[in-house]
C-alpha cells in the first residue's frame, strides 16, 4: 500500500510521462505534415520520448535500403564499351577458343548491339575504350600471364599507332555489326588502354569534359578489362552499372572461369548489375523503374 507522499510522487511521474508522450505525438504529427520520410519521423520521435537512438550500420543494411541510382538521363550518362573487337568477339578471333562459349551463352554480341541501338536512339553518348598492341610493345621486358599470351598470339595487333595498313577486318578491328554505330562520327573512340584499365588512356578525361558521371558498361573481357575499368571509375567518383549479359569471359582449364569471377566482383563493386533487357528499358524510359534502381537488381 502506497503512502500519501509516494502516491503524490507517482502521480507527478505519471503526469510527466503523459506530457512527454503528448509532446512526442505532436512532434510526429508536425513532422508528417512537412512530409518527412518515415525513418526520420521515427528517429526524432524516439528522441522526443527520451528513448535511445539506434542508427543501423549501413554495412548491415539490405540492398533495398541503399540509395536509388539514376541512369535514365542521357545528359550525364554514357555507354562505355571495352574492346568490341574481332579477336575477342569473332569466331575467327585469336581468343575465340577461350571466350566463345561464354559469348554464345550470354548472347553478348546481340546484346551489345541492342545497347548500341538504344544509346543512339535515345541520345546517349557512346565511348569505346579499345585495346591495341604495336610492334614496339614487343620490347616489354616482363608481362603477366594473359599479357604474354596476347603478345604471343598477336591479339589486337596493329602495324603502328599512325598506320592502318592491314587494320580493316583484322583482329584489332571492330566487329562488323558494330561498325555503323562506332563509325557514325559521334561515338568517341579514346586512345587504347595498354594493359587492362583506363589509367593508360584518355577515357576519364573525355567523360569528365562532357560532365558525364554515370556509366553503363559492357564489352570484353568480363574479368579483365571490363572489371578493371570500373575499379578506376569508382576511384574517380563515377557511378557504374554493369550489363551482365553484354560481356563474356574466358574459360581456362587451370585459371578458371573468368565470367563467373567477374560476376562475383561486379556484385561487390558496381552500383547496379543489370540484364540487357533492363538496361534498354531504362534507357528508353519504358521501365517502371526507369527513374532509378536498387543496386544489384536481379
Amino acid at each position: 500500500m502506497l503512502r500519501s507522499g509516494q502516491s503524490a510522487a507517482l502521480a507527478r511521474d505519471t503526469a510527466a510521462t503523459e506530457l512527454v508522450e503528448r509532446r512526442a505525438e505532436e512532434t510526429t504529427r508536425r513532422l508528417r505534415a512537412f512530409a518527412f520520410k518515415e525513418p526520420m519521423v521515427a528517429l526524432i520521435a524516439s528522441s522526443a520520448r527520451g528513448a535511445p537512438i539506434c542508427i543501423r550500420n549501413p554495412v548491415q543494411a539490405s540492398a533495398n535500403d541503399r540509395p536509388v541510382v539514376r541512369y535514365d538521363r542521357a545528359k550525364d550518362t554514357a555507354v562505355v564499351f571495352i574492346d568490341p573487337q574481332n579477336d575477342v568477339l569473332s569466331e575467327q578471333g585469336t581468343s575465340w577458343e577461350a571466350v566463345g562459349a561464354s559469348v554464345i551463352e550470354n548472347n553478348t554480341r546481340e546484346n551489345m548491339e541492342r545497347i548500341f541501338k538504344s544509346a543512339k536512339a535515345n541520345g546517349y553518348h557512346v565511348f569505346i575504350s579499345p585495346h591495341y598492341f604495336y610492334p614496339t610493345d614487343g620490347g616489354w621486358k616482363f608481362n603477366g600471364p594473359l599479357e604474354g599470351e596476347e603478345l604471343r598470339t598477336h591479339t589486337f595487333a596493329r602495324s603502328g599507332p599512325l598506320d592502318l595498313v592491314g587494320f580493316p577486318n583484322s583482329g584489332a578491328d571492330w566487329l562488323d555489326r558494330f561498325k555503323p554505330y562506332i563509325n557514325d562520327g559521334k561515338t568517341v573512340v579514346v586512345s587504347p588502354h595498354k594493359v587492362w584499365a583506363p589509367q593508360t588512356n584518355d577515357l576519364v578525361l573525355q567523360l569528365g569534359k562532357r560532365r558525364i558521371n554515370k556509366i553503363i558498361l559492357g564489352g570484353m573481357l568480363a574479368n579483365i578489362c571490363v572489371e578493371s575499368h570500373p575499379r578506376e571509375f569508382l576511384e574517380r567518383g563515377f557511378e557504374v552499372a554493369v550489363v551482365k549479359d553484354a560481356t563474356a569471359g574466358p574459360r581456362h582449364p587451370v585459371w578458371g572461369d573468368g565470367y563467373q569471377a567477374a560476376m562475383i566482383n561486379y556484385r561487390f563493386l558496381a552500383h547496379a548489375v543489370w540484364s540487357t533487357n533492363e538496361t534498354v528499358a531504362r534507357m528508353s524510359g519504358r521501365s517502371a523503374l526507369a527513374a532509378g534502381t536498387r543496386p544489384h537488381a536481379p
